[in-house]
């Protein structure tokens, strides 16, 4: 069987995006877009009205950090997750991996929320009401909530694609 025979031809107003469905993604994309300015000029409307200018800085910097966490941390680590489990060989469906993905991610999170609050923590604050709680243990405590809950959707997901192709079959 060759290439050109196992792909289905698909019609010229489709691949134009001229057809009903191209102007409904379109259209879609056009109101994502208006929400997504309005959503920009309403933050910064509520930066500039809510947040002191000496403050700005300090945003500035948790802005940075979040994208530098975003792209040093958790894009590689789900990145990195879907390419081992991709080499596995094992047949693993793409909701599956999402639903880890989507676990990783929730963990990392997390993480890098959590981190400062233990580090604050084992420099003793100034005040002791201010950090009362163990956050290692509760982020630990966290970890495994995210796991179980993670591998539950995983068989959750599984039983009912399973039960669907039961289905389909019979």
């Amino acid at each position: 069987m060759t290439r050109s025979s196992a792909v289905p031809a698909v019609p010229s107003s489709a691949a134009s995006g001229s057809g009903a469905s191209g102007r409904g993604v379109r259209v879609a994309r056009a109101v994502l877009v208006v929400v997504g300015v309005a959503l920009i000029g309403l933050g910064g409307w509520v930066l500039t009205e809510t947040v002191s200018p000496t403050r700005y800085g300090g945003l500035l910097v948790w802005l940075i950090g979040a994208v530098i966490a975003h792209d040093a941390i958790i894009a590689p680590v789900v990145a990195g997750i879907a390419l081992v489990v991709g080499r596995t060989g094992r047949r693993i469906t793409p909701a599956v991996l999402a639903i880890v993905q989507v676990g990783i991610v929730l963990g990392v999170v997390l993480t890098l929320v959590v981190v400062p609050e233990i580090i604050a923590k084992a420099r003793g604050p100034k005040n002791d009401t201010v950090l009362p709680f163990d956050y290692g243990v509760r982020l630990g405590v966290a970890w495994l909530v995210v796991v179980v809950l993670t591998a539950l959707a995983v068989v959750a997901w599984t039983v009912l694609a399973r039960r669907r192709e039961a289905r389909r079959a019979a």
